[in-house]
């Protein structure tokens, strides 16, 4: 197939950024001379993205943070609509973002310009409402999860399970003992992985219950180490200060730079902020307890507009309470640190645990780049026939 293949992409966050980045590289194995442009993140452009803007632009979560950065982020989509109308690229492929990307989805599909969404977002979750906007704003969607499509399908949207890009990443079986020596850990240590979340915002609302957690799980456990994963210099020097203002600077603990994987494969147990994080831990077979804070405000909002009891992906996957949830006031450190003792504590719950994540694990490795380009494949065919 002769001529460039222009795509115009918007992914947000880091697991859009590294999602879209492989599924770069598979459609670039069909159609090599392919250009991609948009908004994207530092995976994406290492595999030749050109971003008009920066991913990070997109990386706002909860109602009252969003509002502090409504006219900046809208600016920027409106910017980026009026570019791609006046110079349409031959399909638009949308990761995640949702509420960003729904919005410019539907209009670009108006103008005549294909357009796919990946990722569905959670309407299982909430805003159920949104599969009625989203069949006029797209012509494929893409779903993680094998629930997804036929909730689409009712409402006349071409959907596709494409499984989850992680299930793909994340080894069946991770080697502990070979982690452990890598980091330098004790191997007899009780190893506590926490996951705060990568957003200095998040961090403001979750540091001081992760140290103080911490700080529990250390009078319980005189033996045990803790990993913190962060992902920036900020974020960084924001959680040493926490540890300094809760008067835990002499806890055995060990800052990485990133490499989130690399904790949950060397611990035990991990205390971690709900979303695809959780789901990381699950495929990793890892017992958690799963936890949030969110401004108060913010809070109030979402609370009363979920539909299901859980907001961990391995309790939704699994449809019960298989690892515990603590959220905003009941997520306090004496709660979330006998959540994580008693998991430690209990060989009967870690194996059935590992037994529950090993099958969800093989349910969601499905390939999910080579799907997602096979479904993909016709709308650029049939648009270079009809360009």
């Amino acid at each position: 197939m002769s001529g460039v293949l222009r795509i115009a992409m918007v992914a947000g966050e880091a697991s859009g950024d590294l999602l879209a980045s492989h599924l770069i590289d598979a459609i670039k194995q069909s159609f090599p001379n392919a250009r991609f442009s948009g908004i994207g993140g530092p995976k994406m452009q290492a595999v030749g993205f050109s971003a008009d803007w920066p991913a990070e632009k997109l990386a706002v979560r909860g109602y009252v943070e969003v509002l502090r950065n409504y006219r900046e982020i809208t600016s920027i989509r409106r910017r980026l609509l009026k570019r791609l109308l006046a110079d349409p690229p031959d399909i638009f492929i949308g990761v995640d973002a949702p509420d960003f990307n729904l919005w410019l989805e539907a209009r670009l599909k108006a103008a005549g310009i294909p357009s796919v969404h990946f990722v569905s977002p959670s309407v299982w979750a909430w805003r159920g409402g949104r599969i009625r906007h989203i069949a006029k704003s797209v012509d494929h969607i893409l779903c993680l999860f094998p629930f997804e499509p036929a909730l689409y399908e009712a409402q006349g949207v071409a959907a596709t399970y494409v499984g989850h890009p992680l299930a793909d990443i994340i080894p069946f079986d991770a080697d502990q003992r070979a982690m452990r020596e890598r980091l330098n850990l004790d191997q007899e240590a009780i190893i506590f992985a926490l996951l705060p979340r990568s957003r200095q915002s998040e961090l403001h609302y979750m540091a001081k219950t992760f140290i103080q957690t911490a700080s529990l799980l250390h009078q319980r456990f005189p033996k045990a180490h803790f990993l913190v994963p962060l992902v920036s210099r900020e974020t960084r020097i924001q959680f040493e200060n926490a540890l300094w203002q809760n008067g835990a600077q002499e806890l055995p603990l060990t800052i990485l730079f990133g490499h989130a994987h690399d904790a949950m494969a060397a611990a035990d147990a991990v205390l971690v902020a709900s979303g695809t994080a959780t789901l990381e831990v699950a495929l990793f077979k890892k017992p958690m307890v799963v936890t949030y804070q969110m401004s108060p405000w913010s809070w109030r909002m979402m609370r009363y507009m979920k539909y299901q009891p859980w907001v961990g992906l391995p309790n939704i996957l699994s449809t019960c309470f298989a690892v515990p949830e603590f959220l905003q006031d009941e997520a306090t450190p004496e709660n979330l640190a006998q959540a994580l003792g008693n998991l430690v504590s209990d060989q009967t719950i870690r194996a059935r645990l590992y037994d529950l994540f090993t099958g969800m694990h093989r349910q969601l490795r499905q390939n999910t780049v080579e799907k997602a380009v096979a479904a993909i494949l016709p709308l650029l065919t049939s648009k270079r026939r009809g360009a």
